[in-house]
């Protein structure tokens, strides 16, 4: 089963506390989306492997770590994924960004793909999924399926707010994916929202509601 990280530290508990609130507006609520998620990018990433190399300091000459060649990938899930890439770029700035869009059918609240954009050496890469918030799983889900028929096998999930339903149907529907996430909230409302959550993640991103 993938391994759930829920995460507890102070910044994150302290900032997503403010993006919840209905009175934070849109430029704070979007910086603080972006520090969020690259809180959660240094966690995602805790295992990438290193390599020695040899370097001249202003001293003298010495052997540093740095990152084994590993090939990155950033997908968000439009729109509100977008919300989450600034702050992970500024740790991997070379990671390459794809995109894959979705909407919720308002009647099913079943996701329904618009649009997928890949880096061409996708397969070759270790890939953070990135969505604000994970409801029902759906999109996620999809998501995730999408990739691995682009030939995808490290694959990481990375979100700020989830319901229980939605991590549960998560890890059912792939079990090989780890998780991250900011806070587990309490559970969906009858609408298909995350109670206490903090509303319509891509609205309050870019100020279209």
């Amino acid at each position: 089963m993938a391994k759930v990280t829920i995460m507890e530290h102070p910044l994150i508990r302290h900032k997503i506390g403010i993006i919840r609130e209905t009175q934070t507006g849109t430029r704070d609520f979007r910086e603080m989306i972006s520090e969020i998620a690259m809180l959660e990018c240094y966690e995602a990433t805790r295992d990438l492997k290193l390599e020695d190399v040899e370097i001249d300091t202003p001293i003298t000459r010495t052997t540093v770590k740095r990152l084994a060649g590993k090939k990155l990938a950033i997908i968000p899930i439009l729109r509100a994924g977008l919300g989450m890439v600034p702050g992970m770029e500024t740790l991997i700035p070379s990671a390459k960004v794809g995109h894959i869009g979705m909407y919720r059918d308002p009647e099913t609240l079943a996701p329904v793909e618009y649009y997928c954009k890949l880096p061409a050496d996708i397969e070759e890469r270790d890939v953070f999924v990135v969505d604000p918030m994970l409801a029902t799983g759906g999109s996620a889900i999809d998501a995730i399926n999408q990739l691995k028929k682009h030939g995808c096998k490290n694959i990481r999930f990375l979100c700020i707010i989830a319901a229980p339903e939605g991590l549960e149907n998560l890890q059912k529907a792939h079990p090989d994916v780890d998780i991250i996430v900011g806070s587990l909230d309490e559970k969906l409302n009858e609408h298909g929202y995350i109670v206490p959550g903090l509303g319509d993640a891509g609205d309050r991103i870019f100020g279209t509601k």
